[in-house]
């Protein structure tokens, strides 16, 4: 095999462990946050889920780079990027994810533009709860994909 692409696959199942570790915080902060209703709990459950999202655009970017051969730029590469993801590109890769997961991500995505730019005083429970909720089920999904895709 290419050396690129055992370099490639060294780096996304590093990314993966950083990843799965962002979960389990994100989970244990959750509920401590409903155990004390502290909301500084909240900012920590906030922190891995902006952690969570930024974790695999890193994935996606090296994906993108590495096999696609094309990186999105622009002002809208958060979004480009997700979409090349949820896209078959003939002769080289089939998707990375399927279009049902590029909508929750989308939803990542955009609460991660959230967090950078409120206050994390004004962050709602309500907002955070679905997101926490399937982070779980949608990390194992995620990862069983790209385990599949990438042989690893």
């Amino acid at each position: 095999m290419n050396k690129k692409y055992l370099t490639l696959i060294s780096r996304i199942k590093d990314e993966l462990s950083e990843i799965e570790q962002i979960v389990n915080r994100c989970q244990k902060a959750w509920e401590n946050a409903n155990i004390s209703n502290d909301d500084l709990y909240l900012d920590s459950v906030a922190l891995n889920l902006h952690g969570f999202y930024a974790g695999l655009e890193r994935i996606f970017e090296l994906i993108a780079k590495d096999i696609d051969q094309s990186l999105p730029s622009g002002e809208s590469w958060h979004q480009s990027l997700s979409k090349q993801m949820s896209t078959e590109i003939e002769e080289i890769r089939p998707p990375v994810i399927s279009k049902s997961t590029y909508n929750k991500l989308d939803d990542y995505r955009g609460f991660q533009h959230i967090v950078r730019n409120v206050y994390t005083f004004q962050l709602s429970k309500k907002r955070i709860k679905p997101l926490v909720e399937e982070l779980p089920e949608l990390f194992e999904k995620l990862k069983k994909k790209l385990i599949s895709l990438l042989n690893l």
